[in-house]
């Protein structure tokens, strides 16, 4: 968490909901592998592309091909409480926002609705949707200029950048150069007031940084991230390219509507064609 008082004040009022988060890790600081699509959201190009990529470890190729073989329509994806959504909830559904991973960790509990059959944990998009919208009030508080995104996951990068373009923020996409925010001779040195990070586990260099000078980390977190080192959650699909197009698009458009601008962006924008 940061020292700076105004920033904390700050953070406290946007995210008042978020529990005191146990005191470990960030998770593995070691780089990220390349993500893994459902087979059916990658044509035959991407599939034989990704084929050249280092795989994914052998847990997170059987849940994205779970995630493939599950119901065409398992629509059980939220509490039964009314919610008014940024968007459809079948479109959540249909981007796979909900999707997390075979795996859970205890700081995200909190944000998974049920397991399916086939042991993938299901997140609820009413509490994805609530934390777009706490995070939107949040960054709305920062010069456009000092808000940095990162994302060394592959079908995050284009999103992140996208998300950059449109709110006027920064982008450091793959790998994160160590000393970016913590080393004044480096020649890509920044001093962003907040970070957004599309991962902890495959951004952990960029978490570890923003908390050694005390700047915020706003994440996007799946079923097995750990929380320690991050101030506000929003929870996602953080692997798959169509729910990371989904919830920066969203994000976006949250920001620009409380600085009073007209978002232009559509979702197609946000889109990556790899």
């Amino acid at each position: 968490m940061t020292d700076n008082d105004a920033t904390q004040e700050g953070l406290d009022a946007a995210e008042e909901e978020i529990e005191e988060e146990p005191a470990e890790g960030a998770g593995p600081a070691s780089e990220p592998d390349e993500d893994v699509e459902p087979v059916d959201e990658q044509s035959t190009e991407e599939s034989a592309g990704a084929a050249d990529a280092d795989a994914e470890p052998a847990t997170e190729e059987t849940e994205a091909e779970a995630e493939n073989a599950g119901p065409a329509l398992d629509d059980d994806v939220m509490s039964d409480e009314e919610a008014d959504l940024l968007i459809p909830v079948e479109d959540y559904l249909g981007a796979g926002v909900h999707i997390g991973t075979q795996q859970k960790t205890a700081d995200m509990e909190r944000f998974i609705h049920r397991v399916r059959t086939d042991g993938l944990y299901v997140l609820d998009v009413s509490k994805t949707d609530g934390r777009i919208r706490t995070a939107a009030d949040f960054l709305s508080n920062y010069a456009p200029e000092q808000i940095l995104v990162t994302s060394s996951r592959q079908y995050g990068r284009f999103p992140a950048e996208k998300f950059a373009e449109a709110v006027g923020a920064r982008a450091r996409t793959g790998r994160f150069i160590p000393g970016t925010l913590t080393n004044p001779k480096y020649d890509g040195y920044i001093e962003p007031d907040v970070v957004v990070v599309t991962d902890p586990i495959g951004d952990a260099q960029a978490v570890k940084e923003a908390i050694t000078v005390g700047i915020p980390v706003i994440a996007m977190c799946d079923s097995n991230n750990q929380l320690s080192n991050v101030d506000l959650v929003v929870p996602t699909n953080n692997k798959g390219r169509k729910a990371l197009s989904v919830v920066y698009w969203l994000l976006a458009n949250e920001v620009l509507d409380r600085r009073g601008a007209e978002p232009a962006y559509s979702l197609e924008d946000f889109e990556s064609g790899v």
